[in-house]
């Protein structure tokens, strides 16, 4: 039953040689390049911000970190344990991005986003948080539109990702205090000048 609202959602997503160009080069866009605000935004939160936030930014970035490695690691054992050819590897639908033909499930750009998107809904804003959310279903619907994954995929990297975020915060609640100090002091090593010319903050 799940199998067959997999392919029945696919098919009403999917796109086909009759859509749009446009729609097309944008979904190609959402696909490949949206998911580099996860590392841009991380970097300027540590980097930059009001003098009286940054140390909250940067613990931001620090839970989001092990949210990452938690549920990078969850999608892939849920990808050995339950692997699953991609739409185009078993000659269903269209597809319109090229990607090699691995297992599909949990999607990797699913499971990065969706952790970057629960984790500032639970430790940042709701607004951050609602708008990330909104880009992460983007690159979802995306990724089954060009048909390089199936809508279960995202589903899957959704749970991996709330998992991930679940364990961060144990994970912080016993480390993080620890964690926080010393990964400061080394980036006071590490960027002594960047912060001495007041390029980044302290």
């Amino acid at each position: 039953m799940l199998e067959n609202l997999n392919y029945s959602l696919f098919s009403l997503i999917n796109a086909t040689p009759d859509s749009a160009s446009w729609m097309i080069t944008l979904a190609t866009f959402i696909a490949k390049d949206l998911i580099n605000i996860v590392p841009l935004l991380a970097v300027a939160l540590w980097l930059w911000g009001p003098r009286g936030q940054v140390s909250a930014q940067r613990q931001l970035v620090i839970k989001i970190a092990i949210a990452l490695v938690v549920s990078l690691g969850v999608s892939w054992l849920m990808g050995n344990l339950f692997p699953h050819d991609r739409p185009f590897a078993s000659h269903i639908g269209y597809n319109f991005l090229h990607h090699a033909a691995d297992d599909s499930f949990p999607s990797d750009h699913g499971t990065v986003i969706f952790t970057f998107a629960l984790a500032f809904l639970c430790w940042h804003r709701l607004w951050s948080g609602t708008l990330l959310m909104v880009l992460a279903t983007a690159i979802a619907w995306s990724r089954v539109y060009l048909g390089v994954h199936w809508p279960l995929d995202m589903l899957g990297g959704l749970l991996a990702g709330a998992i991930g975020c679940l364990s961060a915060l144990m994970i912080w609640q016993k480390f993080g205090a620890a964690l926080y100090r010393s990964l400061q002091q080394g980036y006071r090593f590490c960027f002594a000048l960047p912060i001495r010319k007041g390029w980044v903050r302290d």
